[in-house]
């Protein structure tokens, strides 16, 4: 049987965990002392939070939603879904989380969608009370699903 033993100097020690927590510090205060709110953390818990998010991006809405209820976020794997999914990531959400789960969705009637001359909608994607994605849809023939940034013209 063999028997190790060290002497370790306490003071050495404890100036090597001084410097870490300096620099992990340091690194704090460079990257992250100043917390920015993601989209995901908008909170929305009521029909004019709802309103008042989708108007932050510039958008007149009918302040009753046309639609509400529960839909399901598809899976993950599926090509609708890592479509979709680019448009939410593209907007800094991410629906992969909620792949497979149930959310409610909001939609509302857009008044001011620049040039539009058939309906344009805004869709809110909301778990616990938060957005988690959404998109905003023109549907004239030529129209598009975009991310909720209102186009400029």
């Amino acid at each position: 049987m063999m028997v190790m033993t060290a002497k370790v100097d306490k003071k050495k020690i404890a100036a090597v965990l001084v410097g870490i927590v300096a620099v992990v510090a340091a690194l704090v205060l460079l990257f992250g002392g100043e917390k920015q709110e993601t989209p995901t953390a908008s909170t929305v818990g009521s029909n004019d939070d709802r309103v008042e998010f989708l108007e932050s991006f510039g958008w007149e809405v009918v302040t009753s939603p046309v639609e509400s209820g529960q839909v399901r976020i598809p899976a993950a794997e599926g090509e609708v879904f890592l479509r979709y999914n680019s448009l939410q990531k593209s907007m800094g959400y991410d629906l992969s989380p909620f792949a497979g789960k149930t959310v409610m969705r909001y939609v509302y009637t857009v008044k001011n969608f620049p040039g539009a001359t058939e309906p344009v909608y805004a869709t809110v994607l909301i778990s616990n009370n938060r957005v988690i994605g959404g998109d905003v849809t023109d549907t004239s023939a030529d129209g598009v699903m975009q991310t909720f940034q209102k186009p400029k013209g």
